[in-house]
């Protein structure tokens, strides 16, 4: 796994095959209360040594049900997701627990529902204590990076523009995608300024009724 902050460590990338100019990724969260492993990734049997190596996982979370079409079926941490995704995941993949409200675990890692894309969409935030790292899954990508959304027709535009609301006022400086455009960066370095910015100018797109 690469090193993309201190304690943040990617899968090598996979390319999505509904969208082959994107590459995803699995992020390896290093904690001294347990690692966490966020998002879903079909190879993550190649990076069982590095995980272990770093630690293990102690939990799993996915931004959305759309990744469980997508992840290893190797056992990699018990996988929580929210009670609006468990259906769809569990399908799939083992369900260990699920959440439904924001809430914050060991004072580093925040969890925040943010529907929209999906119903039961989350973002997380974790304080490594140098940087405040952002993971947001599709609801915000990277597309030469651009900072882009996904409204699908199946999604409800409605409830995305309120969690892109609530977005737009988190503190954090450093944005990580489930995708993102591939052979360029997996994140994305931001500032409070510069993310409510991005965030603000992606809402008056979904507001006008554009996707993306």
């Amino acid at each position: 796994m690469q090193t993309v902050i201190p304690r943040l460590y990617a899968s090598a990338p996979e390319s999505l095959p509904f969208a082959p100019s994107l590459d995803i990724h699995a992020f390896l969260l290093q904690r001294d209360r347990g690692n966490l492993l966020v998002y879903s990734f079909g190879e993550l049997e190649a990076e069982a040594q590095d995980i272990e190596e770093l630690g293990g996982v102690t939990r799993r979370y996915l931004n959305h049900r759309h990744e469980a079409g997508f992840a290893s079926e190797q056992n990699i941490g018990p996988l929580f997701v929210h009670e609006n995704e468990r259906k769809s995941v569990a399908s799939k993949l083992g369900v260990e627990g699920t959440f439904s409200d924001r809430h914050v675990i060991d004072d580093d890692f925040e969890i925040i529902p943010t529907p929209g894309h999906t119903s039961g969409a989350t973002c997380f935030l974790w304080d490594n204590g140098e940087h405040r790292a952002l993971f947001t899954g599709d609801t915000v990508y990277l597309d030469e990076g651009e900072w882009i959304t996904a409204v699908l027709e199946s999604s409800d535009r409605a409830a995305y523009i309120e969690s892109l609301e609530l977005m737009r006022e988190l503190d954090f400086d450093v944005l990580v995608p489930w995708a993102a455009t591939g052979g360029g960066p997996v994140h994305a370095t931001t500032d409070r300024s510069d993310a409510r910015r991005r965030i603000e100018a992606i809402l008056q797109r979904i507001k006008a009724g554009e996707d993306r």
